[in-house]
């Protein structure tokens, strides 16, 4: 018999705040987090934009000893973790550290550890090269500095599904609590690959935007949509099973429900045509659930604004769903903070808890021109609305695809 899942804490780094409530506070704002790329010149770049964290000092979330011995994503998974533990209330001294565990994944790691010494072996030769290069570059080093720096001895892991290894990190955390190998996972996902090669790579691609307008660059499902804005940061959730967390009185905002992972086996970029291999895994998610699909009337959808993403994600939904698709919600929030790629399932995930919470489903941010293709309802104008369940959907590159289902909490 598998455990309830409920989720009891949330913390987050973003373009829009630097905790949950600057966060949410900008997103019921519709205020976005997209002005010209300070970490580099840009001269020689296509690409000029992006969403940066702003104002994040390490220092205020960390000794300065630690903070010196890791990477920005490292960084910003430990603020982000700290703030979700302490809205959990969660006190280790109290609990038993092998029953805590972590799933917190990034896509890349450190590209800034990378060109840094890189650039040093070039110019100094291979011993000048940093003794802790490679434990500040990995990407499991974001998981694995959570469980040094908060004393989690339990299941510690690193998903790494490119943009969908936020949803994956905490898909996989929740199957670990519902199937006994842990009381608590601190979950979620970190990134910080704003840099000279990670904006060239990525613009090589085409998939980066090349607007010069903050207010259109980011803008999917839009008919003039022209590729996704890189963010950056970090969100975390404590997951919980559900016993344990009434025994300690902790305050619950949401329960977990639903999980579903499939790969299209299609390309190493473009999702199915069709949009079948996200059709079953939102299917897998609400199976899971053991609910109806005209149940879900709300999706927090991946919606990165590149034309073959939005197009294809909305494919799926009508896949699945058919005419009930025209009676769904469905908006994006990296419409406002870009695609924190490996961390954008995580906030997305946090974003829908809010919402569930609120009874608002935010605005897709600078949707303006309908493209004939995209023809469902992609919350224009913000919605107050009460919601009793929201998919979160996350695609990625190698043809991963997941879909989790949040509940609003019922005892």
């Amino acid at each position: 018999m598998s455990r309830r899942v409920v989720v009891t804490g949330i913390g987050a780094i973003t373009p829009i705040g630097l905790s949950v409530n600057e966060f949410w506070d900008s997103v019921k704002a519709q205020k976005t987090g997209f002005a010209e790329i300070t970490k580099f010149d840009t001269t020689d770049y296509k690409c000029k934009l992006a969403a940066e964290v702003k104002g994040f000092d390490a220092k205020s979330f960390m000794d300065f000893k630690s903070a010196k011995r890791m990477e920005a994503f490292c960084q910003f998974a430990i603020a982000a973790t700290k703030e979700a533990m302490e809205d959990a209330g969660l006190d280790m001294e109290k609990e038993d550290p092998y029953r805590v565990g972590v799933s917190v994944g990034s896509g890349i790691g450190s590209l800034q550890a990378v060109e840094r010494e890189y650039k040093k072996l070039l110019e100094k030769g291979p011993n000048r090269v940093n003794p802790l290069l490679v434990p500040m570059m990995i990407a499991n080093m974001a998981a694995g500095n959570v469980s040094i720096y908060f004393g989690l001895k339990g299941k510690s892991i690193n998903v790494v599904t490119a943009c969908a290894t936020g949803t994956n990190s905490i898909g996989e955390a929740f199957r670990s609590i519902q199937y006994g190998e842990a009381e608590v996972m601190v979950a979620g996902g970190t990134e910080s690959s704003i840099t000279p090669i990670g904006v060239a790579g990525f613009s090589a691609l085409t998939a980066l935007s090349t607007c010069q307008d903050p207010k259109r660059c980011s803008i999917p499902f839009d008919k003039e949509r022209s590729g996704f804005v890189m963010g950056e940061g970090s969100a975390i959730v404590i997951l919980e099973e559900l016993e344990h967390a009434r025994k300690r009185g902790a305050k619950i905002y949401a329960e977990v429900v639903g999980y579903g992972a499939t790969s299209d086996a299609y390309h190493i970029t473009s999702p199915a045509e069709d949009g079948s291999g996200a059709a079953k895994a939102m299917e897998y998610a609400i199976m899971d659930a053991g609910i109806d699909k005209e149940d879900v009337m709300y999706i927090n959808a991946h919606g990165t604004a590149t034309h073959h993403n939005d197009l294809f994600e909305t494919r799926a939904i009508k896949l699945l769903f058919g005419e009930h698709a025209k009676e769904m919600k469905i908006n994006s929030t990296k419409s406002m903070i870009g695609h924190l790629l490996g961390a954008a399932g995580a906030i997305e995930f946090i974003t829908c808890v809010k919402e569930l919470e609120e009874g608002y489903i935010h605005a897709t941010v600078g949707y303006e021109v309908p493209d004939e293709e995209c023809d469902l309802d992609y919350c224009k104008e913000p919605v107050k609305e009460d919601i009793k369940y929201a998919l979160s959907n996350s695609l990625g590159f190698g043809g991963h695809n997941t879909s989790i289902l949040v509940k609003k909490f019922e005892a």
